[in-house]
């Protein structure tokens, strides 16, 4: 029998899904006004634009003329796309069987802090590249270009934007994006509001069978009232037809007070305690990031020149008070933490492009960064009575040079590059004499592809490339979040970068592919955990693995059948993660599938349903669970400037991800839940036209996706 509660949820979704499916109806069904024995003033032949096209393997997806443009978040919309997975902290992003990917914005290289600054309103598309060239950097095996939409009209133009979203909690999204062209002027703003209340929550249980120990806990946050301002600027100068001069800033405000709550049991020999933690917790982030960037025809070599200078900054202060209470006792002061982060970065680069008469193409340039960061930790314990502080400063210097080759050898395509990077790090603690870290090393990335056509609808690619990712600079910071007495959460100042090598071949028949991909990493970086036995405490964190390797075989399948289009993708993968400090357990192929289908129905009226989600995950030393999403959504335009989004996603409530593995002889099985069970209203208002825009920019920090 269901309980009361289930019985609720239960008539909650099934009248949801009758709403969204009887304005579905009601578009299908027609007046007299719309028959065509009315008469005719006017005849317009349009060709409707797909949400998603594929091409040797890519997708490209269509967000500004479809019921995309209506997620409040860029986050949220590109965890709606094939193949992208976005993590349950909302910090990395995945592409299944790719790993992390670059991520660019209009030829500009982006990180996660300038994602959440970015309005999904100024999004026009986004394309998911699996094979990029040498003109991408090496930091990745895939790309994801995010290209904006801009107006083409002289003029004005504003849209306001509304989204009112029902979790577990009431959040609300109010976003502003204005642009102005006059002659070689041009100039865009956006301004967003958010109030939000996020909730998640995860178990984890664990044997530490050498100590006698077993353990668990369950943790899940309370109370966040989380406020972001989000907003950004920039100014377009077009000198000529081929120079232009542009200066940008975005940025995102944001704090929150919230409250973790933890219920915990730990048996250590004959010793048991049942512990309640809790953490109340104060976060500020503030992020900013500017550039600069010139182009110029320089016409004596008929060679293209970008020069551009950048710099990033991000700065956190966090705060936690937490208490413990053993076995039903009373509260009792535990420890008082206060950590402050702050990394700036500065980049200038240089970028030539000259194309030959025999269409050949050479591009080459060089870049030079230089990231400092520094952590203030200082924790008081009130059991002890003692404080423990540190100041620990990370300093990184990277220049990299790259040319590629590309044009057609008779009816073959080609790209031959190359791409040279120095990294000189140095970690250190104030009091310290002598550095924690000190690196020097310079790679060498190649990157090899042939386009073969087999004819006019059919043709193969073949693709070699080494790429590398490097630490967030996040690592850097020496803080420690508190979970219980015998858990804590810690950063690895000490990771080296992952290097990657991988082959693929990708055979493409009119809008459909396969595709065949073999990758080994060197250096994965996984979970880990380090037990304190002096002082019975367990540390969660990151650390470099042996060795993964794997292979890839994916199906992009899209269809058209009259209002139906229909995009489908299918990944067989096989992925093996090893380690001498983990227990093998075996590694077995698993699949990952993505649907997506869009009905264009009268009245202006579309209607979306996606599903996706991964079947059991063997890896070698990991194993997760089986997930599956199903999303929802109508949507319907008014007055051609008025636009209304009903939204339903993750309709049963299946955003929770299991994992369980056995490092150092230490056995663990956890469990994440997502609060992604959503119903959201949004409403879009545009006036005002704009013409003939020229707005450009080009990211020169090539590590931007590292600040966070």
């Amino acid at each position: 029998m269901l309980s009361v509660k289930n019985r609720l949820e239960f008539k909650n979704t099934i009248s949801i899904i009758c709403l969204i499916i009887s304005a579905f109806g009601f578009a299908q069904n027609t007046i007299e006004k719309d028959s065509i024995s009315n008469k005719l003033t006017e005849v317009v032949v349009t060709k409707e634009k797909k949400m998603f096209t594929t091409k040797n393997g890519n997708i490209k997806v269509d967000v500004a003329n479809s019921i995309l443009n209506s997620v409040p978040n860029t986050l949220d919309l590109l965890s709606k796309l094939p193949n992208v997975t976005i993590s349950a902290d909302k910090e990395n992003i995945t592409l299944i069987g790719k790993g992390t990917p670059l991520i660019y914005m209009d030829n500009q290289k982006i990180g996660m802090n300038d994602l959440n600054a970015l309005s999904v309103d100024d999004i026009k598309s986004i394309e998911i590249i699996n094979n990029p060239s040498s003109k991408y950097e090496a930091e990745g095996r895939a790309v994801i270009l995010i290209t904006r939409k801009f107006s083409k009209k002289e003029g004005s133009q504003t849209t306001i934007t509304e989204v009112a979203s029902f979790k577990k909690e009431f959040n609300n999204y109010l976003g502003i994006n204005s642009s102005f062209k006059k002659n070689k002027l041009e100039w865009k703003a956006n301004f967003n509001y958010n109030k939000l209340s996020p909730w998640e929550s995860h178990s984890i249980d664990y044997l530490i069978p050498d100590e006698d120990i077993i353990s668990n806990y369950n943790v899940a946050t309370a109370n966040t009232k989380r406020k972001q301002y989000i907003f950004g600027g920039g100014l377009f100068y077009k000198i000529n037809e081929e120079d232009y001069f542009s200066i940008n800033m975005n940025g995102k405000l944001q704090s929150e007070p919230f409250d973790i709550n933890t219920t915990s049991y730990n048996k250590n020999g004959d010793v048991e305690n049942n512990v309640i933690t809790y953490s109340h917790n104060k976060s500020q982030k503030n992020f900013i990031n500017s550039f600069v960037n010139y182009s110029k025809k320089i016409k004596s070599i008929d060679t293209q020149l970008f020069t551009g200078f950048q710099y990033s900054a991000f700065d956190q202060d966090s705060e936690a008070f937490v208490q413990n209470n053993y076995n039903e006792t009373q509260f009792e002061k535990t420890q008082n933490s206060d950590q402050k982060f702050k990394v700036n970065v500065f980049s200038g680069r240089i970028d030539l492009e000259k194309k030959f008469k025999n269409e050949i193409k050479l591009e080459y340039g060089g870049l030079y960064l230089s990231a400092d960061a520094r952590t203030d930790f200082e924790t008081l314990n009130f059991e002890s009575n003692s404080t423990i502080s540190s100041v620990y400063d990370f300093d990184e210097k990277n220049s990299a040079g790259y040319a590629q080759l590309s044009g057609n050898l008779k009816k073959i395509g080609y790209s031959v590059g190359f791409r040279v990077e120095n990294t000189d790090i140095e970690g250190k603690f104030r009091n310290d004499d002598l550095p924690l870290i000190k690196k020097n090393y310079t790679d060498f990335f190649p990157k090899v592809q042939f386009d073969i056509p087999i004819d006019s609808t059919k043709s193969v690619t073949l693709n070699y490339s080494k790429s590398i990712s490097r630490p967030n600079y996040s690592s850097t910071s020496q803080g420690a979040t508190y979970i219980n007495p015998y858990y804590l959460y810690s950063r690895n100042i000490n990771l080296d970068p992952i290097i990657n090598n991988q082959i693929s071949s990708s055979f493409q028949y009119k809008d459909k592919s396969v595709k065949l991909s073999y990758y080994v990493n060197k250096d994965p970086v996984y979970s880990s955990f380090v037990f304190d036995n002096q002082n019975n405490i367990l540390t969660f964190k990151e650390v470099n693995f042996e060795k993964e390797s794997g292979f890839n075989l994916e199906f992009s399948l899209p269809f058209t059948y009259k209002i139906w289009t229909s995009t489908n993708s299918l990944s067989c993968i096989l992925n093996k993660i090893e380690d001498d400090s983990a227990l093998f357990m075996e590694s077995k192929p698993y699949l990952y599938y993505y649907s997506n289908n869009e009905f264009k129905l009268p009245k202006d009226y579309s209607f979306v349903l996606t599903a996706y989600g991964v079947t059991d995950q063997k890896e070698g030393v990991f194993e997760r669970k089986a997930w599956f999403i199903m999303n929802l959504g109508v949507s319907k335009t008014f007055f051609s400037n008025w636009n209304c989004t009903l939204s339903y996603n993750d309709i049963f409530k299946n955003t929770i991800y299991e994992e369980q593995f056995t490092i150092n002889n230490i056995s663990s099985k956890a469990r994440y839940l997502v609060d992604a069970h959503e119903i959201s209203i949004a409403v879009k208002y545009s006036f005002g036209k704009i013409k003939s825009t020229e707005f450009k920019e080009k990211d020169i920090d090539e590590n931007s996706n590292r600040i966070r």
